[in-house]
């Protein structure tokens, strides 16, 4: 209960440029919280449709990938299934890689998409708490002028304690802030790096399943 009425008295006491922060915390916590549950499911459905995809194509089972694929809602299905699709028609290795890549910039600021606010957040709350600092000891200067010699000193300091609590309120969620940021762009990386392995592996296994399968009808042939 303590820490309550003490929590409590210390935003009252930051006056009214607490709120813009306030809001601006509530807002960077909304964003990071839906992005990492984003990031997480992300991982581990590709994961998921990445074990189950290469047994099939190892095997040279594309249809069956293909249709697997296209129902499948994971940054990895899509991506496989923008290489099968090109190789409907005859091409390049070079071709298929163009067509994987063309979903990997549809997916990718997908994956990356509202995490820079957290950034912008951390930047934006440190300035207001600042500002509210200024306006705090604006004031509290502005009030000393107008009191007793004998109170000035102990009114300066109290304006002085309340003005700084709102560059402290605002450090104490930016730098958070900057770690859930730097946390979140990690998620991220590993992802698209997880994401450019699979295309590299597909486009390895389909020109090796292609000289197999040209070795073996030209076996034929002679």
């Amino acid at each position: 209960m303590n820490a309550l009425n003490t929590a409590i008295k210390f935003f009252q006491d930051c006056g009214l440029f607490i709120y813009p922060s306030v809001l601006i915390m509530a807002m960077g916590v909304a964003i990071a919280i839906e992005r990492f549950i984003f990031l997480s499911k992300a991982r581990s459905q590709n994961r998921a449709v990445w074990a189950q995809t290469l047994p099939m194509l190892q095997q040279g089972q594309f249809k069956e990938v293909r249709v697997l694929t296209a129902a499948s809602d994971s940054a990895v299905g899509k991506i496989v299934n923008y290489g099968l699709t090109r190789m409907q028609s005859p091409g390049r290795r070079e071709d298929y890689d163009a067509a994987m890549e063309e979903g990997m910039m549809e997916i990718v600021p997908r994956l990356e998409k509202r995490t820079h606010y957290i950034a912008t957040f951390a930047n934006v709350i440190t300035l207001v708490g600042l500002l509210g600092t200024i306006i705090g000891l604006i004031k509290g200067f502005t009030a000393v002028a107008q009191v007793n010699p004998a109170e000035k000193a102990e009114l300066l300091s109290a304006s002085i304690s309340i003005a700084m609590n709102n560059t402290a309120f605002a450090l104490m969620v930016a730098i958070p802030f900057l770690l859930i940021h730097a946390f979140l762009q990690a998620q991220t990386s590993e992802i698209v790096d997880g994401l450019e392995s699979a295309k590299m592996s597909f486009l390895n296994l389909v020109q090796r399943l292609s000289a197999e399968h040209a070795a073996t009808s030209g076996a034929k042939a002679h």
